[in-house]
Formats: structure tokens, C-alpha cells, sequence
């Protein structure tokens, strides 16, 4: 039985500062909607009243919390596993057993248009993605053959740690 000790092997964070000014529209989003309950002198009616501010608070909070979730993606190499956490809330969160990979590649370049933007992805031709921006990143092959990409400084080095860690199990 193999000792390891306790705590990441690796740990690799991406962040996205351009998701900033989207969140900047969620707050004006936001704002927009309180003020409009607040100051609502409208001669039209309530039912106007009420779609705009519940309009304006539901936009801004989905904006917010997609944009946030998505302005950086830290990834953690353990003993056990690879976890992928997006945001400052951790959410969405992946946790792969290294048991489950197959192979680890490094991917030097991953452009967004081969994923569609930011965010979490699912191609079915490419698999799984967490996309924070475009540059270097990793892919693991899960033994299943279905593939889990993710943005990430440092993903090379990620990539030998992960196929040191394969080597163990499989010898």
C-alpha cells in the first residue's frame, strides 16, 4: 500500500477578468430593478411595475451568478483525484477519481470557439469542458472514453503529475 501525504499534489488556477464587466451588467441589472420598486411613481400601473422590477432583479441575478461562477476555475491534483471548482462559491464542481482516467493530455492552445464561449461546456464530439478563457489546458481521457477538458495556468505541469500519479496505479 502506497503512503501519500495529505493535501494536493498540484493545484493550478485560470481566471477571466473580462467576466468582470459582465458582472458589472448583472449589478446595473440589479440596481435597475430596486430602483424601479423603489421609485415607483408609474401612472401605467402595477402590472407594468411588477414585470419590470421582477424582470430586471431575475436578468441580474443570472447574469451575476453566471458570470461570477465563471470568472475563475481552480483545479486540484490529490492523491485520489482531479476536482475542478469554478467560481468563489466552488460551483459547479467535478471531482474525478484518478482511478477513472485513462490518459492526461496537455493542450497548449484551446480556442473558444471550438467550445462556444465561457462557461461549462458539453460537445458531444468533444465531451465535457470548463472554459474560463482561451490559452493552455488540460484533457483527461476517462476510461469510459468520454474526455473532461479544463482552462488552466501551469496545465503541463498538471499533465506529469497526473500520468506520475497513473504510472503508480497501473505498476
Amino acid at each position: 500500500m502506497t503512503v501519500h501525504p495529505p493535501g494536493p499534489l498540484w493545484a493550478g488556477r485560470a481566471s477571466n477578468r473580462a467576466q468582470w464587466l459582465l458582472a458589472a451588467a448583472g449589478a446595473a441589472c440589479l440596481a435597475l430593478g430596486v430602483e424601479l420598486a423603489v421609485d415607483w411613481s408609474w401612472a401605467a400601473g402595477i402590472t407594468p411595475l411588477l414585470m419590470s422590477v421582477i424582470g430586471c432583479l431575475a436578468v441580474g441575478l443570472l447574469i451575476l451568478y453566471g458570470t461570477l461562477a465563471f470568472v475563475h476555475v481552480t483545479v486540484t491534483v490529490d492523491a485520489e483525484a482531479v476536482e475542478v471548482r469554478c467560481g468563489y462559491v466552488g460551483l459547479p464542481r467535478r471531482r474525478i477519481p484518478l482511478a477513472a482516467v485513462a490518459s492526461a493530455e496537455f493542450l497548449p492552445r484551446i480556442p473558444l470557439q471550438q467550445w462556444g464561449g465561457w462557461g461549462y461546456r458539453w460537445r458531444p464530439d468533444r465531451g465535457t469542458a470548463v472554459i474560463v478563457r482561451r490559452g493552455e489546458g488540460l484533457e483527461l481521457r476517462l476510461g469510459d472514453g468520454k474526455l473532461f477538458t479544463v482552462t488552466v495556468d501551469d496545465a503541463e505541469n498538471a499533465v506529469r503529475v497526473i500520468r506520475a500519479h497513473l504510472r503508480a496505479l497501473a505498476g
